[in-house]
């Protein structure tokens, strides 16, 4: 079990304790109660939010190292515009990567979907709306949206995915619940480009590069989440396999997603 869950139970067991005091000993103070609660508050947000903790869900942060090898993976798209420059430049490079697809953008984009298993990479669920307020959802709703992604994707590609990176990272004790029951690995990462909001593709670069070792799992995006801008990855991922091909790395898809029928 990570140390972050175990901390997370065993604080939980305290504040339930603190609470049970009230019926043996009485009320604490008010200003004692309502520091004890915002703490709390403040500890589970942190849980929701900070998917490499895996206080609520098993996920892969990172590989373990020995191959030389560095995860690029891709979330919000496919897109139209660019998801075929991050083909092409993948393809330049013979670099292999993981796109984590948006459901209703695959089912809109189905082709690009597709090429994207048939160019070699693995396809993995980024969940269907992309909702950001997933982390509050209850287990129905997160298994009809995790339900609705799959299909769409083994509609487009003919591959039902195994692999799967919840939307901005944020997970709750529901979600955890219904990636089981659906069989689906979670993939977080252990280097973020920052480049899901407007960035400097420079700034993206370099971000990257400090990060970038064996068993790294990169996160970046090959759309714009709203599709109104174009990603700084397009134009910094040239620059990114430079920088692995330097350092004696490759950039290989993650081990254990499916393969088109």
């Amino acid at each position: 079990m990570p140390p972050a869950r175990i901390a997370f139970v065993l604080i939980t067991i305290g504040v339930l304790g603190f609470a049970g005091r009230t019926f043996v000993v009485g009320p604490p103070p008010v200003w004692l109660a309502l520091a004890v609660l915002f703490a709390y508050l403040a500890i589970v947000s942190i849980a929701v939010t900070q998917l490499r903790l895996r206080v609520f869900v098993d996920a892969v942060v990172s590989v373990p190292p020995g191959k030389k090898t560095v995860f690029l993976t891709f979330d919000d798209g496919p897109d139209p515009e660019s998801t075929p420059k991050v083909l092409d430049a993948l393809d330049a490079a013979s670099a292999k990567a993981t796109f984590f697809v948006i459901g209703r953008k695959v089912k809109a984009h189905p082709d690009l979907a597709r090429a994207i298993v048939e160019r070699g990479h693995a396809i993995g669920l980024h969940s269907y709306a992309h909702d950001r307020m997933m982390s509050f959802w209850l287990a129905g709703a997160w298994r009809s949206d995790l339900s609705r992604g799959i299909r769409a994707i083994k509609r487009a590609t003919g591959v039902s995915p195994t692999l799967f990176r919840p939307p901005i990272g944020h997970t709750n004790p529901q979600a955890a619940r219904v990636i089981r029951e659906l069989g689906l690995t979670t993939i977080g990462w252990s280097v973020s480009g920052r480049d899901g909001i407007r960035a400097d593709p420079s700034d993206v670069v370099s971000r990257v590069s400090d990060g970038l070792k064996d068993g790294a799992i990169v996160l970046l995006h090959d759309a714009a989440e709203r599709g109104d801008h174009p990603p700084a990855a397009v134009l910094a991922l040239p620059k990114i396999l430079d920088a692995l091909r330097e350092r004696g790395l490759k950039a290989a898809e993650i081990e254990g997603a499916p393969t088109p029928r």
